[in-house]
């Protein structure tokens, strides 16, 4: 059976090491959610300076990952998967010794778009690596750190929430030096030969690939319909991520404490079933329990629009919530990305449509603070609509799209498997 043929160390570790671009990105995002109240404090901010620290966030990782991805198709995505890095260590320096707010909005947006770049550049390159029978959990393996991201920046909210900007400098500090080490590793990633496995080293020339190709039928359609799963669902996914710890201090009357307690707690339940998710990712188990996933998920927001985030329907919610994700999530997102997307334009392609959707992420995030001022209800009904889409989405693309998907076509790239 495909989906339990182990897979080598290397290839693990070629995924391990694209996957921290999903570590920094949900680090990123949710260590200004954690500290946002903090921030606001410490830089006297309003509403809606908070809302715009938020959105130039999403906004700039949204513009990283439209360049990023079609520069790595363009120059290589080796070259740009080691570089990206290094400038988000950059960005997340200048976030944490930031004096004032000026300051801070400077490294968010280096930061922002450095993490938007990585994005699709190391799913590109994590999908390139891997045989076909192997694609899904290595790519899924990506869900794992990105959980892994916001378990980490949750886990040191809490623990350091009584301390201030003192905290809120530690928990940004730790993504500067995570991506300094990732960084060292990559430059130096070099699979060996072996286990039917090597990595060659990048080209001297790049050779690009023509922005036409991306405007196909084979191209449009994927991209169109794992647009929209996103899009939809991370309107949710993306407004807890960045004020789930906002909402609940200020609408559910929950200290920073018991706020960031709370989002810690439910954590683990996520990061188990994402691991659960990485070894069905390659089987037909994967698509079978989205259906059941979609749902739960849809009923989790339904309880909590329906006690208007009260902290009782917010626990209930945070529960179904963590339950569902890791099976009706970004998780799918991303495999459906590189089944049923071009090979020669993933990068391109998948860069896209991160940008559009983070860019969607951005203008709602900058309005987030107002609405859930003025009506948290109206706030959480909108985004179980959105939900509801993303449930529809997903349906279509696992009926129509991934039945259609080749098999086993090698893609290809600057790094990559081949058989000896």
């Amino acid at each position: 059976m495909a989906g339990t043929r182990p897979i080598p160390k290397p290839l693990w570790k070629a995924a391990a090491l694209s996957g921290m671009a999903s570590y920094l990105d949900a680090g990123l995002i949710v260590s200004i959610s954690v500290n946002l109240a903090i921030y606001r404090d410490s830089y006297d901010m309003g509403v809606w300076t908070a809302g715009a620290v938020s959105a130039l966030v999403t906004g700039c990782i949204a513009v990283g990952s439209l360049v990023g991805g079609r520069l790595a198709d363009l120059f290589g995505r080796r070259r740009v998967y080691n570089w990206d890095i290094f400038c988000f260590a950059f960005g997340a320096l200048v976030i944490t010794l930031a004096p004032d707010d000026i300051t801070l909005l400077i490294g968010v947006f280096v930061a922002g778009l450095a993490a938007g770049a990585d994005l699709p550049t190391s799913l590109a390159v994590v999908s390139d690596a891997a045989p076909s029978w192997a694609r899904g959990r290595l790519v899924a393996f990506t869900q794992v750190m990105w959980m892994l991201g916001i378990t980490v920046a949750v886990f040191l909210g809490f623990v350091l929430s009584t301390t201030g900007m003192t905290g809120a400098r530690l928990i940004t500090g730790q993504l500067a030096v995570a991506a300094l080490v990732t960084w060292a590793l990559r430059s130096r990633l070099k699979l060996p030969a072996g286990h039917g496995t090597a990595l060659p080293e990048p080209r001297d020339a790049p050779e690009g690939i023509p922005l036409k190709s991306v405007w196909t039928r084979a191209a449009l359609l994927p991209m169109a319909a794992t647009f929209v799963f996103y899009v939809t669902w991370g309107l949710g996914a993306n407004t807890f991520g960045q004020f789930g710890t906002y909402l609940l201090v200020t609408v559910s009357d929950a200290s920073q404490s018991l706020a960031t307690g709370i989002n810690l707690a439910f954590i683990p339940i996520g990061v188990l079933l994402t691991l659960a998710f990485v070894r069905v990712a390659d089987t037909p188990w994967r698509d079978r329990l989205f259906h059941v996933a979609a749902v739960v998920q849809i009923l989790a927001f339904v309880i909590a629009s329906l006690t208007a985030g009260a902290l009782a329907g917010m626990l209930v919610f945070f529960v179904l919530y963590q339950l569902s994700n890791p099976f009706a999530g970004e998780a799918n997102y991303k495999v459906w990305s590189q089944l049923t997307l071009p090979a020669d334009t993933r990068g391109t392609t998948q860069g896209l449509t991160y940008a559009l959707s983070r860019g969607v992420f951005a203008v709602a995030a900058f309005f987030t603070p107002a609405l859930a001022d003025h009506s948290p209800a109206v706030l959480l009904w909108t985004i179980t609509a959105c939900m509801t889409a993303a449930a529809f989405a997903g349906v279509f693309v696992i009926r129509v799209l991934v039945p259609r998907a080749p098999g086993a076509v090698p893609g290809r790239a600057d790094l990559r498997v081949t058989s000896p």
